[in-house]
């Protein structure tokens, strides 16, 4: 059974706290999501499932998240679930975090995170910083390719790099249902992690 989130509101939800914020984000009808609130019960009207009363987008916030706790679904009532994933709290400063401490990282395997949507979506960003150029790809729900766009090389702060670290990047297509990240031989984080249906 899938839980769904239902917002009754036209405006974006404002929370208070430390783990909450826009930070500069101009996107319209978003909610902000930490692991916490996934664990309230929105059993509450929960037959009206209408495009209209759901936020367009949802932002996650991962500061709720304990370090070195395997992250996988958390998020399930935000309607999104991740694999091969660690939440962190860089010690190496090439790996800033973009707000607060704790990103996400692929582990076990290094150099890998995927994620799966429990409804398509049609946008898909994160602020990420790699040792190697890193892949974001989008499937559809037969895994077939949709999008890609890539980081095309290191972008590790106190670096040569040309690139800053945490850079955005981000894919827009219809139907997406899973996204991988992927940097062969190498390491990366993952920061603000937005979608949007």
């Amino acid at each position: 059974m899938v839980k769904e989130v239902i917002l009754k509101s036209d405006k974006i939800p404002r929370f208070e706290g430390d783990g909450f914020g826009l930070d500069n984000c101009s996107i319209n009808n978003q909610a902000i999501a930490s692991e916490w609130q996934g664990q309230i019960n929105h059993s509450e009207d929960a037959s009206d499932t209408s495009q209209e009363n759901t936020p367009g987008c949802v932002c996650l916030k991962f500061d709720d998240l304990k370090c070195f706790e395997v992250v996988e679904r958390q998020y399930e009532a935000w309607g999104v679930i991740f694999q091969n994933s660690l939440a962190i709290q860089p010690s190496n400063p090439a790996f800033p975090a973009h707000t607060g401490l704790t990103v996400l990282m692929g582990s076990p395997k290094s150099g890998l995170l995927e994620v799966s949507f429990l409804r398509p979506i049609n946008w898909v960003s994160a602020l990420v910083t790699s040792s190697q150029r890193l892949v974001l790809t989008a499937y559809d729900r037969d895994r077939k390719l949709v999008a890609q766009t890539a980081l095309p090389g290191s972008n590790l702060a106190n670096s040569d790099s040309p690139i800053p670290p945490n850079t955005l990047l981000s894919i827009a297509a219809n139907d997406i249902h899973y996204v991988t990240f992927s940097a062969f031989d190498g390491q990366f984080t993952v920061d603000n992690f937005r979608f949007c249906f």
